[in-house]
């Protein structure tokens, strides 16, 4: 069974924050014991609640009093080189947290126009789609097409090694030279590869003009014919 995740935020109910800080506290107390045992470096503890009067140091004064005074000898620029208080906490955990919600909208934005590609070979209209959603449409039809370049140059390149490694080997056992470039057995075959190659690059046709044309997403979409409004 997995825990419950804990939402950061002040507890009212009284007993409740109680309970709470004497489990944490002791928590922490371990943590700290443990990290100054496993790396063998000096940590301390010190604790000011409403719940004591006194404060509550680990592992005794005299020891808090020791790395207290090792802190102070270091240089200013060393002692608030790592220091974080509530505020830059905070601000640091904001900033963070605006990141990935600008990566999860970026990610919702291709999924959806993605979606959008599929249904439009179902035979689904485009006349819904704004000016927007038409240029990051075209983006990603451009990238499907330079990925279905790609992956048809590498078949064409392991089918002439292949092709070369079968005359190599007629040639040992038949003493004949091998041709130079592969040969097709049926005009449907050379008909296919045609087909392909106008699939893979049907530019002419179509209104999208490559690398000029269609523009990635987000910020590095600078030169985009129209603005993105999802994606400044």
């Amino acid at each position: 069974m997995t825990r419950k995740k804990v939402k950061l935020e002040y507890i009212t109910n009284d007993s409740a924050r109680r309970a709470t800080f004497k489990k944490r506290k002791r928590g922490l107390m371990k943590k700290a014991s443990e990290l100054s045992i496993l790396c063998e470096i000096d940590a301390c503890v010190i604790l000011s609640s409403p719940y004591d009067y006194e404060l509550e140091v680990w592992p005794s004064p005299s020891e808090v009093q020791r790395v207290l005074a090792h802190f102070k000898e270091m240089p200013e620029m060393e002692q608030n080189r790592k220091m974080v208080n509530q505020e830059s906490f905070l601000r640091q955990r904001i900033a963070k947290g605006n990141e990935q919600l600008k990566k999860q909208r970026k990610d919702n934005r291709l999924k959806e126009i993605t979606r959008v590609m599929f249904q439009s070979l179902t035979g689904k209209d485009l006349l819904n789609l704004n000016i927007v959603d038409l240029n990051d449409l075209g983006w990603i039809i451009d990238q499907n097409l330079k990925e279905m370049n790609k992956r048809i140059e590498s078949l064409k390149k392991e089918a002439q090694s292949q092709a070369a490694a079968a005359g190599q080997l007629n040639f040992k056992n038949e003493g004949k030279v091998p041709d130079e470039k592969p040969t097709f057995d049926t005009m449907d075959d050379i008909q296919m590869q045609q087909w392909l190659v106008d699939l893979v690059n049907p530019y002419d046709q179509i209104g999208f003009a490559g690398d000029d044309m269609m523009l990635p997403f987000g910020d590095a979409n600078q030169n985009a014919i129209w603005p993105n409004a999802l994606f400044p």
